[in-house]
């Protein structure tokens, strides 16, 4: 049973108005005043119509109408079918009714209602089995709330802008959070596919292993594992965009700076990734797939108590892929192993020890892509099967991560919470690619190999301590954080070069058959980053329907000849709530990058600042499990280093510090439940970044468009899930070489579409299989790398179909 403290997450809950009224306008953002009445009490009756159905989606349904909050594991009411409802019903009435027959009953809470077993019954019938519901879990923790099991693509609490726990409606910053749900209906098995279905994030291919992100007009460079901070340096990849999502419970992206928290970075996005937590009750489940090009994946999951009272639990999941693709002669074999461990020293303290891990082993690496003009100036269109790469090159990639943390909590609501992370992420790389030139379209001639290796690793440690809980002031009760962090990470590097002659005869019969390099040690690179900060954030309740958001970082950063101290970074915002459902806000955002670039008198310039304005509109509908958003920014980049022709006293190229990027923009969101059977994550991005009058950052799209959607079909099609989605992106541009052109051309990708589909049939509570298609139209697109004048070709329509028993 839920202890009447309990604080709900599976909440459905709304004002009583026609649905569709309210659905669509959450989803146009039309009309930002509702009409609102006030939910009906537990003696107060009004009409029902409900027909016979599923019966967890006629207790939604009938939670919604009546204007209250239910929790509820729907997952536990697979099979059972509740009676059509008819007439006038005071709400425990109607319940009771909805119920009839079932071995379960609604109670009253402080916060709405609970669905929980009868005294004398333990297990329940679904027609192929019985299934335990003894009591039902309602689950968060100080990182927000669990999404795993919540039904919805719609994000509960969280807190990767301020350490307060917050809802999306009130963190004044745009927010976009795939859920466990989300991830499992689509198959997103990795970082890159959850950022391909976040509205206002862009990838940009560089090769086979290695992708970029960008958001607002600039690389996204900041991650967070469970809130704690890490860089992803692009160039020595070593492991993030690879990342297996089989460990986390969600990801969520926070637009624009995030400085408060992470310190130093860039100021488009912050990716954080959040860890699944053991369970009081037992669970797991185990999988298996098979899809297009030979791609084998498996996947099991265990979770619940390792004593009696369930004071000590537990979780381990591992998955393993070996997949081939639709370039030639390529392959990637992916581990991933995760244990965590939770105990209850006290009632009050927690102590959490994990680890996890994940080796990406390929075989067949590109580097680098294809070249886009060939030696006679003409669009050089390869195969969509071409691999540049030889077939021995490979860039061998792994992540090693430990964690602790203890958390207590205090009488008066204060929480205190300590984290200590150690993570390494590694490489080991032996690449050799035709990249170089461009071929002559007649003889092949004209093209040359890329050739190197590299092997290294950054080890991160850091630590993290912070405080929050409520506090009084002027009759009024807020909210505070106090922390402090600090980080050191070690980049170590060596590299080996070939200078043999590696030219290639002809470009257009290269198959990847080359001798392997006679490697010369080139040298050695090490680098060691120091970071803390303090730092401190409050919400302030001024009025029932304001709330002000103000905090600040006060950093350190010390990295070989870039050493910046007392660092100020601000943050503020403010949330007005107009009504029972909308929300305007507005925010201003800071993050710094430090340089290490000089000036004529050899002074190293100030550190590079990104600031983030924003204002916006956010709706929350049923008790949260919709959600929707309307954002405004302007990001502004100042010290940026602009040559001033002349030299720094040591001889080098002297800069001085301009004004960098500007970018505008818009960016619109809904996520959740239109209805119980029907989810989606739908999105539109807008943004136009300029320097010095001209645009730049235009590998990224101006424009994006992003839907996703399932629907869970009832009565006779009962068990069936049918779902798809689609992406767009506007045309992209950059300026490249082309043979026969004096300087850089401007070459011009087309905009385009792809569509992606889903389907499911739950065959009982325990077996599933779900077949999922990408690129459903086999949509032919490319996407270019300016630098070096290449171009990757995106992949061909695919499948995958995965079968899951849960238990």
């Amino acid at each position: 049973m839920v202890p009447k403290n309990a604080p709900p997450l599976a909440l459905v809950k709304t004002s009583f108005m026609p649905n569709i009224c309210r659905r669509l306008l959450g989803l146009a953002f039309v009309g930002a005043l509702m009409l609102n009445v006030a939910p009906a009490s537990a003696q107060t009756t009004q009409a029902y119509a409900l027909e016979a159905g599923d019966l967890a989606s006629r207790l939604s349904q009938f939670a919604q109408q009546a204007g209250v909050a239910l929790v509820m594991d729907s997952s536990r009411l697979q099979g059972l079918r509740a009676p059509r409802l008819q007439g006038q019903y005071s709400v425990q009435d109607g319940f009771a009714a909805l119920l009839a027959g079932q071995p379960f009953q609604v109670q009253s809470r402080d916060q709405g209602y609970v669905l929980i077993a009868l005294p004398d019954s333990d297990t329940l019938a679904d027609g192929a089995g019985v299934q335990s519901l003894a009591s039902i879990e309602v689950r968060r923790n100080a990182l927000g709330d669990i999404t795993e099991g919540s039904g919805t693509y719609a994000a509960g609490t969280i807190a990767t802008a301020t350490r307060l726990r917050l809802t999306p409606r009130q963190t004044p910053q745009a927010i976009s959070v795939t859920t466990r749900k989300q991830m499992d209906d689509f198959n997103l098995t990795s970082i890159d596919d959850v950022v391909r279905h976040t509205p206002g994030l862009s990838i940009i291919t560089y090769d086979s292993e290695r992708t970029a992100y960008e958001a607002r007009g600039f690389g996204v460079q900041n991650f967070q594992y469970d809130g704690i901070p890490t860089l992803r340096d692009s160039p020595y990849s070593a492991g993030h965009s690879l990342t297996d999502t089989a460990i986390y419970d969600r990801v969520e992206v926070l637009k624009g700076a995030s400085g408060l928290l992470t310190g130093s970075g860039t100021p488009g996005a912050t990716i954080n990734m959040i860890r699944k937590k053991p369970t009081r009750e037992f669970q797991g489940y185990a999988s298996a797939g098979l899809g297009t090009w030979s791609n084998y994946r498996g996947e099991a999951d265990f979770s619940g108590p390792l004593n009696e009272s369930g004071s000590l639990r537990g979780r381990l999941v591992g998955a393993y892929q070996d997949k081939k693709s639709h370039l030639d002669h390529y392959q990637r074999q992916t581990l991933v192993l995760y244990g965590i461990v939770e105990a209850d020293l006290t009632p009050d303290t927690r102590l959490t020890l994990g680890a996890d891990l994940q080796d990406n082993d390929p075989k067949g690496s590109t580097w680098g892509g294809i070249p886009i003009y060939d030696a006679q100036g003409n669009f050089n269109e390869m195969d969509r099967s071409f691999n540049n790469g030889t077939r021995w090159s490979r860039w061998n990639q792994y992540t090693r991560s430990a964690f602790a943390t203890l958390e207590h909590e205090f009488d008066n609501g204060w929480m205190a919470k300590v984290q200590l992370n150690r993570l390494i992420n590694g490489y080991d790389s032996e690449l050799a690619s035709v990249a170089a030139g461009n071929p002559d379209p007649l003889t092949g001639k004209g093209t040359s190999l890329w050739s190197g290796r590299y092997v290294g690793k950054t080890v991160s440690n850091t630590a993290d301590f912070y405080a929050t809980g409520p506090f009084d002031l002027f009759g009024r009760e807020h909210e505070l954080v106090v922390g402090a962090g600090v980080s050191r990470r070690r980049w170590t590097n060596t590299s080996y070069g070939e200078n043999s002659n590696a030219d290639v005869s002809n470009y257009y019969e290269w198959d990847g058959r080359w001798p392997r390099m006679n490697w010369q040690h080139l040298g050695d690179d090490r680098e060691v980053t120091r970071e803390n900060g303090l730092y401190v954030s409050t919400r302030l309740n001024l009025r029932d329907d304001l709330k002000l958001l103000l905090g600040t970082r006060y950093a350190n950063y010390n990295k070989l000849e870039m050493r910046e101290t007392g660092i100020w970074v601000p943050y503020f915002g403010a949330v007005y709530d107009l009504n029972d459902n909308f929300s305007v806000y507005a925010s201003y955002t800071n993050i710094f990058q430090p340089q290490s670039l000089q000036d004529e008198g050899g002074r190293t310039l100030d550190p590079l600042r990104g600031d983030n304005y924003e204002v916006g509109l956010k709706g929350e509908f049923m008790g949260g499990r919709l959600t929707s958003s309307l954002a405004y920014f302007q990001l502004r980049q100042d010290n940026f280093g602009k040559e001033t022709g002349g030299r720094t006293p040591s001889g080098g190229i002297a800069y001085e510090a301009t004004q960098g990027v500007r970018t505008h923009g818009v960016e619109l969101e809904v996520a959740g439940q239109l209805t119980p059977q029907w989810q989606m994550h739908a999105g539109y991005a807008y943004k136009l970044s300029r320097q010095d009058g001209d645009k730049v950052s235009t590998l990224s799209p101006e424009h994006q468009f992003n839907i996703y959607t399932t629907y869970d079909f009832e009565g006779d099609l009962n068990g069936l899930t049918l779902g798809g989605g689609a992406r767009w992106q506007s045309k992209t541009w950059g300026d490249v070489s082309r043979p026969g052109s004096p300087g850089k051309v401007q070459h011009t990708v087309a905009g385009y579409w792809l569509v992606d589909a889903m389907a499911r049939y739950r065959f009982n509570k325990n077996l599933s299989a779900t077949f999922t298609v990408n690129n459903l139209f086999d949509k032919r697109y490319y996407s270019m790398f300016s630098w070096y004048s290449t171009y990757t070709w995106g992949e061909p329509r695919n499948m995958m179909l995965a079968v899951k028993y849960q238990f």
